[in-house]
C-alpha cells in the first residue's frame, strides 16, 4: 500500500458516492493500534470512537490479527450450510455462554442491518402477525426493512416510503420528566397510556408481532431510559404475546458494561440483534434467539451467501477470549464512572455543556446554546474540529447532532481518559473564546 496516497484522497468526492464520503471528519489514516489512529499527516490521534463502537478490544489487539492470519491459512469463505467448519459452530457455543436467557441460537450476517432484517422477519414468521412497534429516536438501520423501524432522523426516510407496517411511539427520555414527578412512576404509566392508545386507535395487539427498540438510543443521542420502563415494556409484551426486540448492535459486547446492556437493566428479549463489536471490525453479525423460536423458521425461508464467515468467526472467537483474560467489563464499568465524574467537572467550566449522561462506556456530552439551553449541532461540529487538532477524535449523535459521543476501546486507560478530556477542554476554550470575539 503506498504510503502516500494524498492524490487519491483529493479526488474522494469524483471517487466514492457524497453519502459515504461526507462524513464527519474524514480523517485520511494510515495505521491504528490500541486506542489511537496515526495519521496520513504523521500525527497520532487518540481514537475515542472506536469506529463507531466497534473495535471495542482496540484496534489490531494481536490476539485478533493473529485468528486473522491463521484462519486465512484454512478457509477464506464458507459459505455456511453449503459446507460447514469449526469457527461459525465454536463461535455459536461461545457466544450462547454470554448471551442472557435462552437465547443461544443464531443466524450469522453482515451487518448490524442484516441482523435487524433477520430479527423482524423471524419475529413475523413465528407470530405470523404483520405489524412491528418502534421507539421514536431510534436507529435500527438503513435498509427498507429496518428503515421501517428507524425514526432517528427524518432525512432517512425521505422518499424513501418505507413499508406501513409499523407503529412508533414516544422513547423514555428521563428530561422530559415534570421535575415535580418521580421519573419510574412518570414513564411505567406513560407507556401503559401510549400502548392503550396505540391499540384503541391504530392497531390490534393480536395483530403486533414484536416491539423493538435500542435499549439505550445510540444514534438517536445516547438515551439512557429508567429501568422501570424497560420492565414495564417486558410485561406489555408478554400480556399480548408480543415478542420483545433488544437492537444490541452498539450497546453489546460490554460497551454499557455488561457483555449486552439487557443485563444491565434485567429484561431478557425474545430475539437480539447483534452486530459492531462482535468481531474487532470484521464484518459479522448475528439475529438471536431461543432454539424454540429459531426451529419455527425454516430451510430457505432466511439464507446468506457471506454471513458467518470463517475469517470472521475466528476474529470474534478471539475478541470474547480477549474480553474474558483482560475483563474488559470490569475496566468498562471503572474507566466509564472515572469518565463521568471527570465530564461532569468539565461542565462546570463551560456553559455549552448540556447533559451528560452514560453507561459504562457509551458516554453521551450534549452541546448546547448557553442563552437558550436547546441543542447546538453547528456548535459540535466546531468543537470536534478543534479537538480534532488538539489530537482526539469524537463523533456525533442526536436528532439534531447536537451530542458528542465519547465510545473509547474498552481498554482505554485513566491516562488516556485523562488526556482525552484535557484536549476537549482546550477545544471548548478555543471555541468559547472565538463565540465571544464573534458576538
Amino acid at each position: 500500500m503506498s504510503k502516500d496516497w494524498s492524490h487519491l484522497f483529493e479526488r474522494m468526492p469524483e471517487l466514492l458516492a457524497p453519502t459515504m464520503a461526507k462524513d464527519h471528519p474524514n480523517l485520511p489514516v494510515v495505521k491504528e493500534e490500541g486506542c489511537y489512529y496515526y495519521g496520513l499527516d504523521g500525527k497520532e490521534y487518540l481514537d475515542f470512537t472506536s469506529g463507531i463502537a466497534t473495535t471495542n478490544v482496540g484496534h489490531r489487539h494481536p490476539k485478533v490479527v493473529k485468528a486473522i492470519k491463521d484462519g486465512a491459512d484454512q478457509l477464506l469463505h464458507g459459505p455456511s450450510g453449503v459446507i460447514m467448519y469449526e469457527s461459525i459452530l465454536k463461535l455459536a457455543d461461545e457466544l450462547g455462554k454470554v448471551t442472557p436467557g435462552d437465547l443461544d441460537c443464531f443466524f450469522f450476517g453482515n451487518s448490524g442491518t442484516e441482523a435487524i432484517e433477520g430479527a423482524l422477519k423471524l419475529a413475523r414468521h413465528v407470530t405470523k402477525r404483520p405489524y412491528v412497534i418502534s421507539f421514536l429516536g431510534c436507529f435500527h438501520g438503513r435498509s427498507m426493512g429496518a428503515l421501517s423501524v428507524t425514526t432517528s432522523k427524518s432525512k432517512y426516510r425521505q422518499f424513501q416510503q418505507p413499508s406501513g407496517l409499523t407503529y412508533q411511539i414516544p422513547y423514555a427520555n428521563p428530561k422530559e420528566c415534570p421535575a415535580e414527578l418521580d421519573s419510574d412512576i412518570y414513564f411505567t404509566e406513560k407507556l401503559e397510556k401510549d400502548f392503550e392508545t396505540l391499540f384503541k386507535h391504530q392497531v390490534t395487539p393480536e395483530e403486533v408481532a414484536a416491539v423493538i427498540l435500542e435499549p439505550v438510543l445510540g444514534e438517536g443521542g445516547y438515551i439512557i431510559p429508567p429501568k422501570s420502563w424497560m420492565n414495564k415494556l417486558r410485561e406489555i409484551c408478554d400480556r399480548h404475546g408480543i415478542l420483545l426486540i433488544f437492537d444490541e448492535v452498539q450497546t453489546g459486547f460490554g460497551r454499557t458494561g455488561e457483555w449486552f446492556a439487557g443485563q444491565t437493566f434485567d429484561v431478557v428479549p425474545d430475539i437480539m440483534a447483534i452486530a459492531k463489536g462482535i468481531a474487532s471490525g470484521i464484518p459479522l453479525s448475528a439475529t438471536v434467539a431461543s432454539q424454540e423460536l429459531m426451529k419455527q423458521w425454516p430451510l430457505g425461508t432466511h439464507s446468506t451467501t457471506f454471513g458467518g464467515n470463517p475469517i470472521g468467526c475466528s476474529a470474534a472467537l478471539a475478541t470474547l477470549e480477549v474480553m474474558k483474560e483482560e475483563q474488559l467489563l470490569d475496566n468498562t464499568k471503572k474507566m466509564g464512572a472515572y469518565a463521568l465524574e471527570k465530564l461532569h467537572l468539565l461542565k462546570e467550566k463551560h456553559s455549552v455543556i448540556g447533559d451528560i449522561r452514560g453507561l459504562g462506556l457509551m458516554i453521551g456530552i450534549e452541546i448546547v446554546d448557553p442563552y437558550t439551553g436547546e441543542g447546538d449541532g453547528d456548535a459540535l461540529f466546531e468543537i470536534l474540529d478543534l479537538a480534532l487538532e488538539k489530537g482526539v477524535l469524537f463523533y456525533f449523535c442526536g436528532n439534531a447532532s447536537e451530542v458528542i459521543r465519547m465510545v473509547p476501546p474498552l481498554t482505554v486507560t485513566k491516562e488516556q481518559i485523562d488526556d482525552g478530556i484535557r484536549m476537549l477542554d482546550e477545544a471548548i476554550t478555543s471555541f468559547e473564546k472565538k463565540s465571544v470575539v464573534k458576538a
